[in-house]
Formats: C-alpha cells, structure tokens, sequence
C-alpha cells in the first residue's frame, strides 16, 4: 500500500515509508523501508562508513505510527519520545520493517509502541506519543 493512500501528509524526500505491508486501522501498523545510500545525508553521516540516521529512523516508526492511528483526513503529529533504544547500526541497503502498535489514550494524545527490525532481528524500539492536527487552509498546521 501506498504511504500518501493512507493519510501520511508527508512527501518526497521526507517520506520514509515505501510501502505499508500490514494495517489494522486504529490499531497498529507494519511498513517497510530501504535505505538506497545514495541519500544526500549519508554524505556527512559517518562519510565512508554510513549508517542510518537515529533520527530518521524514529521518524519512520512515527509515519508508521501516523498510519496505524489515523488515516485519510485523519492527521497526528509526533509529539514525544518517551523512550527510544538502537540496538545496532543500519546501513544503507538493509530493508526495516517498522510496527506500530496503538498501546493507549488519554487526552486525545495517543501512545505506541514502535520496532524496527532488519532479517527478524530487533534493532530498534521505543515508545512514541502523537497528537492529533489538522491543515489550516490559511498555512501552517493547527493543534484541533
């Protein structure tokens, strides 16, 4: 399944999901991701021994996240990090896959539970908090 599809506002080049493979709406979502290498940013990231950003990788379990919880013209935000652990080093041409798991609610901020794992093994995982938004027509997005 295409990203865009599912009401993943993002678009190229800050889109980290190639496609959702797994999607119980609400609920939890599965999706995957190769890094190809030739990304601008592996350039500066550890220039002849690249690795896969920290930064991008909880990015993509957020969009994962974002999908699993929301939907077409449903849109959440990434709001906090609670935890996040990288158990080991991702290089460009290793495929993720990504799982986000709706774990709770409360005030309209919902948690879940995230995974990245590269040939079934754990590589990274956290707990992600995202609230809900919605587009302005006049800008920038707006807390609902």
């Amino acid at each position: 399944m295409d990203p865009s599809s599912l009401g993943l506002p993002h678009r190229p080049p800050f889109v980290f999901i190639d496609e959702v493979e797994k999607l119980e709406i609400g609920l939890q979502a599965e999706a995957r991701k190769r890094f190809r290498g030739e990304e601008a940013f592996f350039q500066g990231h550890f220039p002849g021994n690249p690795i896969v950003p920290g930064v991008l990788l909880t990015e993509a379990m957020a969009q994962t996240a974002g999908i699993a919880i929301g939907g077409p013209g449903k849109m959440f935000l990434l709001t906090a990090i609670r935890a996040m652990k990288f158990l080991r080093p991702i290089r460009p041409q290793e495929e993720i896959h990504f799982r986000a798991k709706r774990v709770g609610e409360v005030g309209g901020l919902v948690q879940c539970a995230v995974e990245a794992h590269v040939q079934g093994e754990l590589v990274a995982e956290g707990q992600l908090i995202l609230a809900p938004a919605s587009l302005s027509s006049e800008g920038p997005l707006k807390d609902q």
